[in-house]
């Protein structure tokens, strides 16, 4: 599992986006006419052919991390197979360009556009007179009226993640004729293009039952270029088929076969055939690049003399085989295992590498509820002791992918909400970061009284055996800069996630903010010194070094993580804070660890919603108290927010003047900057394995994928050079 994923956005309010996939979002209105929109720093990786030169017939066999647990998007367990589902069969009002702006989609809607804003909102939809559902039925008002009816949270007996938005409408009503559904709302809502995409018919949104059961494993009903065929548990296989009811451009492949393929395992599944295209990591996109440049060179197989099983280990080992099937192994079996290698090797050279940027990005969060980072002068100096630039290199660089650090937490590039407000809080600054700390106390070189625990950050988690454990020594656990030695600390002795050992050279001091513009706090006190010279030791304060547990997830999937985190560690030694590192299996990486609190820093990621007013509301929310006593944080696992922050997203929510929700979506994240709860870092890479002749597919980026258009390349035509190739 990929704890540096994105996943559905409707589940956004029910959980935190730590899957892999590359889903697409659908995306806010555009700017006003007197400000340049901004453009997504890398574009879509497709292979993209005009429909004339894909071939008719063929089935695509497309990797994915889990088989569904649901094929309801609007339940708390859906997950990016769910979406994919729905984006190939069902109905989605608007969906975004490749550029990240929303348009109608014709082939569900004429138009659709608010009519009437006195005495409420209404929105009317004019449906395509020949969309219909694949049983023959004309999608109409009953549907809008039946998914309304089960996400608006009246009714707890329908199982939903959210209710956001349908909790606004005051009812649904047939237009002037079966083609136009007027929707009238109680409260002005401004991200009403969200709704209804995707669309369900109404014998799955009709009753609690069906929608609770229903839907989870079948959709009898459908509306899309695909119709959903099977759910083969036995193989771990979605079966998607052509839908002869579609009334747009037929679907060129017969079939679509969502396969289930743990991250791990997807260059071999590729290589042997099991799927035709995947979302890779870094060291599955290199071991694919290699590929094309030949197989066997330098094999100590070549030439068929006698090799040492010294010799074949090291070769193995270097070529990225699992190190725990080599390591003891002896020649015969390492023979066998490089011999399989090279064939792997060979199968990779008809597969590609397409690559973009995914609409979601990965930050570090400071858990803000208690313990050390609870003061926001020791927040704010862990914000300024990273050079996010080169964080953003280390990652992306050497993926050839643009490099800049992400401005917003609330939008990407491209996005009409996007600004770069990071200025609130201030850039890379050393001086700046030890002032902040002199101020609240942190002395360097001072008093430790052996024996004493760092404070732990608030959660239900505090107490674990976590406690228990030493600040070195433990398996998964040791302290940064201890010893004189850094283990987190990856640019001397250790190879970055792409493997070849570029990016390693850590910046010392990035670019700087004055203080115009900034936040309240987010600079020390006029006249604080920092501490003259290099810090020596780590901070002290009443007896405590400032120490900070750094919870990280293992296995396939958390390379890269680790590798930034160690950068970030080495980051805070030249300020004198140091990190507790603690590895955690993926299981319980997020339930018991970053929802629970159980944290000082960590990273994950979160989706760039279209939307922020509504979907990101929650991940800022200031946390409330519950009526048990406990607290509310909603998805605001860092816990830190503010009325101010809550009420620029109330009034965001309930303007239709798209320049002024977009300004006060932008004021919201200046104050989100400057409480300094989560610090946005870079854009997440995405990575797509596919194979050469398979055309309209890979790295979507921003945009939903054309369905109906994928599939293979005729013999003799040539799809465009890629974006990353050209």
């Amino acid at each position: 599992m990929s704890h540096d994923g994105v996943g559905s956005r409707a589940v956004l309010r029910a959980t935190a986006f730590l899957t892999a996939g590359a889903l697409a979002v659908p995306l806010l209105a555009g700017c006003g006419s007197d400000e340049k929109p901004s453009r997504p720093l890398a574009g879509q990786d497709i292979a993209q052919v005009t429909r004339d030169k894909v071939a008719e017939g063929g089935t695509v066999k497309w990797a994915v991390d889990a088989l569904p647990e649901t094929l309801n998007a609007y339940q708390a367990d859906a997950d990016a197979g769910t979406t994919r589902v729905a984006q190939a069969v069902l109905p989605s009002m608007f969906q975004p360009d490749a550029n990240g702006r929303p348009v109608v989609n014709p082939a569900y809607l004429e138009s659709a556009k608010v009519i009437e804003t006195e005495p409420r909102q209404v929105v009317l939809y004019k449906l395509n007179q020949q969309a219909v559902w694949s049983d023959g039925r004309e999608i109409g008002a009953a549907d809008f009226v039946a998914q309304w009816r089960a996400l608006s949270g009246k009714d707890s007996a329908y199982w939903t993640a959210r209710n956001a938005g349908y909790d606004r409408i005051a009812k649904i009503e047939r237009g002037a004729n079966d083609l136009q559904v007027r929707v009238t709302f109680s409260r002005t809502y401004a991200d009403w293009k969200s709704l209804f995409s995707p669309l369900y018919p109404k014998d799955v949104m009709g009753t609690p039952d069906a929608f609770n059961d229903g839907a989870r494993r079948k959709l009898k009903t459908t509306a899309g270029p695909f119709k959903v065929d099977k759910v083969d548990t036995a193989t771990k296989d979605v079966v998607l088929t052509r839908n002869p009811r579609w009334w747009g451009q037929p679907a060129k492949l017969d079939q679509i076969t969502l396969h289930t393929v743990p991250r791990q395992n997807r260059a071999t599944a590729l290589a042997d055939g099991t799927v035709d295209v995947a979302d890779i990591d870094p060291a599955e996109a290199q071991r694919i690049g290699g590929a094309a440049g030949g197989t066997g060179a330098g094999s100590p197989l070549v030439g068929g003399g006698k090799t040492s099983a010294k010799k074949l280990r090291s070769w193995a080992l270097a070529h990225g085989l699992e190190s725990d099937k080599v390591a003891h192994a002896g020649q015969k079996k390492l023979r066998k295992a490089i011999t399989r290698y090279l064939e792997e090797q060979q199968a990779l050279r008809s597969f590609d590498v397409r690559k973009s940027l995914e609409p979601a990005y990965t930050q570090l969060a400071l858990n803000g509820a208690g313990g050390l980072l609870a003061d926001e002068r020791v927040r704010r100096a862990v914000a300024r002791a990273l050079d996010r630039k080169e964080l953003a290199r280390l990652v992306l660089t050497p993926l050839g992918l643009p490099a800049e650090p992400v401005g917003s937490h609330l939008a990407l590039s491209g996005q009409a909400a996007y600004a770069d407000n990071s200025g609130a809080l201030g850039g890379q600054d050393t001086k700046e970061a030890q002032a902040l700390l002199a101020d609240a106390g942190w002395v360097a070189g001072g008093p430790v009284k052996t024996g004493k625990k760092p404070d732990k950050a608030a959660g239900p988690e505090s107490g674990t055996k976590d406690d228990d454990q030493s600040e070195g020594g433990k398996d998964g656990e040791y302290v940064v800069g201890e010893d004189d030695k850094n283990p987190g600390d990856r640019s001397h002795d250790d190879k970055n996630e792409h493997g070849d050992g570029s990016g390693r050279h850590l910046a010392q001091d990035g670019k700087q903010y004055t203080g115009q513009g900034g936040a309240p706090g987010a600079y020390a006190p006029k006249g604080t010194a920092a501490p003259a010279g290099a810090v020596n030791g780590p901070l002290a304060k009443d007896g405590q070094a400032l120490n900070l547990r750094f919870v990280l997830p293992t296995g396939a999937g958390s390379e890269t993580l680790n590798t930034v985190a160690g950068r970030i560690s080495a980051m805070l030694e030249k300020v004198g804070i140091r990190t507790t590192v603690v590895k955690v299996p993926d299981e319980s990486y997020f339930k018991d660890h970053i929802a629970a609190g159980d944290f000082d820093l960590a990273l994950y990621s979160w989706p760039a919603s279209a939307f922020p007013a509504t979907d990101a509301r929650p991940i800022f929310a200031k946390p409330a108290p519950a009526a048990d006593g406990s607290v509310n944080v909603e998805q605001n696992y860092t816990r830190v927010g503010t009325d101010q922050v809550d009420q620029l997203f109330d009034q965001a929510a309930s303007t239709l003047d798209e320049d002024e929700a977009r300004d006060l979506i932008r004021k919201a994240d200046t104050r989100i900057w400057a409480a300094a709860g989560s610090i946005p870092l870079y854009q997440r890479p995405q990575l797509v394995g596919v194979r050469k002749t398979l055309v309209n597919a890979g790295a979507f980026g921003f945009q939903t994928p054309v369905y109906e258009d994928m599939g293979f390349l005729k013999k003799g035509a040539k799809a465009a050079p890629s974006p990353s190739k050209s």
